[in-house]
């Protein structure tokens, strides 16, 4: 009797919507807050466009040049550990081998039947750094292009995110009209990115729009309050 491929579904993108959600999170309550608080002090709308404009770019290269180098201190860090490793196992195997052993009895393994698997990780030098970077330390390898990836998802989704409440004040030449249009266009653009996230996630989708809509909003108005203090 034939039967069905037993297909695993895992999500494997955790760091790219990492960096979506830092990007467009900063992007959707950042530029609000300042086209906000330029609202109560100018009745036009052009110096709010410029500014919020000017404002995405630079936040958007911060925010980048942030998420690179982030992504390079990681891969700095591992490449340090690998090679501290390298030297202990070459330096001092037998207590290498005590840890590989440890870890494997952490999972219920008696000492007997760690001693095989042991003895085949001391024949094989890059399998047994491998493994002790990742069960000792928890380090997983780098993407080599993670840098720069990160670096472009971030200041794509900052960008992106920016232009969503600063879209109305294109629209509307009263800067009231387009504050009451561009913070009803941000709770609903947080609750849409939000449910999105959950589905890529595999959180619950709704309880991930609210979730968002609620931190994002409630971010979004206390930067408000203090761009509208200092304006």
């Amino acid at each position: 009797m034939p039967q069905t491929p037993h297909v695993e579904r895992h999500f494997r993108a955790s760091e790219s919507v990492r960096d979506v959600v830092i990007g467009m999170a900063d992007g959707l309550t950042v530029p609000f807050a300042l086209a906000a608080g330029l609202s109560g002090a100018v009745a036009t709308t052009n110096v709010i466009v410029t500014a919020g404009l000017a404002e995405i770019a630079a936040g958007s290269i911060a925010m980048g040049l942030g998420g690179y180098l982030a992504a390079r201190s990681d891969a700095e860090h591992y490449a340090s550990e690998r090679e501290r490793e390298r030297i202990e196992i070459g330096e001092k195997p037998a207590e290498e081998e005590a840890e590989v052993e440890q870890v494997f009895r952490g999972y219920g393994l008696t000492p007997e039947e760690c001693a095989p698997i042991v003895e085949r990780l001391r024949k094989r030098p890059d399998a047994w750094i491998d493994f002790m970077m990742r069960f000792e330390l928890g380090l997983e390898k780098p993407n080599p292009k993670r840098a720069r990836m990160s670096a472009l998802t971030i200041a794509s989704a900052y960008t992106v995110g920016g232009l969503v409440p600063l879209a109305p004040y294109f629209a509307f030449t009263g800067a009231r009209a387009a504050l009451s249009v561009s913070a009803i266009v941000t709770l609903a653009a947080l609750c849409v990115f939000g449910y999105i996230k959950g589905r890529f996630t595999g959180t619950g989708p709704a309880r991930s729009a609210l979730q968002t809509m609620l931190i994002g909003g409630l971010a979004a108005g206390a930067a408000f309050a203090m761009a509208r203090a200092v304006s």
